[in-house]
């Protein structure tokens, strides 16, 4: 089994800047994609950024391309998730993803069902 575990969520002023943070412990793979999801209230789960086992490649949702940073740190097994100019629109709770275990694809899915392992989530919220 694997455990994501988030941190890094709070509460920021409209242009302000969070970095989350998610550590990976327990049943290690060889490779991994790792990404970020979020969920508003009312409305459902959505991807926000993957990266690949490399970190050579990321991927970005349209509405956060230019703006948010996925990276990780295979060493510490961790993915961050920097997040400046933060608008209102972007608070959600953000939920931490992995995919191993089965056939990694090229590219990381943008489907929760694309993903193995999720964390606890963590809040953000915006303030206008």
């Amino acid at each position: 089994q694997v455990q994501l575990v988030e941190s890094g969520g709070g509460l920021v002023q409209t242009g302000g800047s969070l970095r989350l943070s998610c550590a990976a412990s327990g049943r290690s793979f060889s490779s991994y994609h790792m990404g970020w999801f979020r969920q508003a209230p009312g409305k459902e789960r959505e991807f926000v950024a993957a990266i690949t086992w490399s970190g050579g490649r990321t991927y970005y949702a349209d509405s956060v391309k230019g703006r948010f940073t996925i990276s990780r740190d295979n060493v510490k097994n961790t993915v961050y998730l920097q997040m400046p100019s933060l608008k209102p629109e972007d608070t959600a709770v953000y939920y931490c993803v992995l995919r191993g275990g089965r056939l990694l694809p090229w590219v990381p899915g943008r489907d929760p069902s694309d993903y193995d392992y999720w964390g606890q989530g963590t809040q953000v919220t915006v303030s206008s």
